[in-house]
């Protein structure tokens, strides 16, 4: 008997000890896939996994670039399933990793992605017309690889500064408003062409921060975003969009985005996400005031 209470004992203490270890449980990780081009890079590369982390989310972030490159050139590839991506992954752990000449097929099938983004080229991004063939039969491939596990962003992007000399702005008659006005227009009616799930609103987060003491100061080139405060905005967009909450931009802002700086970026996030067709003014009072 005291040899049956002695095994009963160590076996007790085995499982306390078992269940002493397990690790705590992980929060669910997010899986997110761009099919873009720079400005995906842009929004996607830079301060959206660290903001993830600073609020304890675990963030796998993939963005299949070519640069410049539109929907009607994505189409094209996954037709051919050509490699010629290149594939940049941000990790759970935020380490960064790219896979030159790498096909969509192949990035779908890299990760169980919970959302795949799509995004016209900026040229094009407020020209509707150019997104009635691509998308459906984009939506369709990709559902036809991933078998309809995924939703679907659209990620709406940004109006060039107003100086631009993008030979792309022709297309807006070289005005900043004209741009922004068809590119609310385009992606608004993006979901007659197939069923998106997340409309992720960088367009008018810029446009919004564009109001603020920032000014339209938000590109380093006059189209791809600054690699501090419209990065920045950017990846406030995307983290709200994601997580149904402000971006944690007490927690963690990037070197070169001040603190004022930073609550523009994530009351302009905010604004968009809340009414992604129009322009909310942004009132943050400048540093040094």
């Amino acid at each position: 008997m005291l040899k049956i209470h002695r095994l009963l004992w160590i076996a007790l203490v085995m499982a306390a000890l078992s269940l002493h270890a397990q690790p705590a449980s992980q929060p669910d990780t997010l899986r997110v896939l761009a099919i873009g081009n720079s400005f995906s890079q842009d929004a996607v590369e830079q301060y959206l996994h660290e903001l993830a982390a600073a609020d304890g989310k675990i963030l796998i972030i993939g963005n299949m670039y070519i640069g410049g490159a539109p929907l009607a050139l994505h189409l094209r590839n996954v037709r051919g399933d050509k490699a010629v991506y290149s594939y940049r992954k941000i990790d759970a752990d935020g380490q960064k990793s790219t896979a030159e000449k790498t096909s969509i097929r192949t990035a779908l099938l890299d990760e169980r992605w919970d959302y795949v983004s799509l995004q016209q080229a900026s040229t094009y991004s407020g020209k509707f017309e150019t997104y009635a063939e691509p998308i459906p039969e984009l939506h369709r491939y990709i559902d036809s690889v991933t078998a309809g596990s995924v939703k679907y962003i659209w990620h709406q992007t940004w109006a060039y500064e107003a100086t631009s000399t993008h030979k792309g702005f022709a297309n807006y008659d070289n005005d900043q408003q004209t741009m922004y006005r068809a590119i609310m227009e385009a992606s608004a009616k993006v979901k007659t062409l197939a069923p998106f799930d997340l409309l992720i609103p960088c367009g008018t987060a810029i446009q919004n921060a564009r109001t603020s003491f920032l000014g339209d100061r938000l590109t380093r080139d006059g189209y791809h975003l600054d690699l501090h405060a419209g990065r920045f905005i950017a990846a406030c967009t995307w983290f709200e969009s994601l997580y149904g909450r402000s971006a944690p931009t007490a927690k963690y802002r990037p070197e070169g985005v001040n603190a004022a700086a930073a609550e523009v970026a994530r009351q302009a996030a905010h604004a968009a996400v809340r009414q992604p067709f129009s322009v909310t003014e942004i009132s943050v009072e400048a540093p040094g005031r």
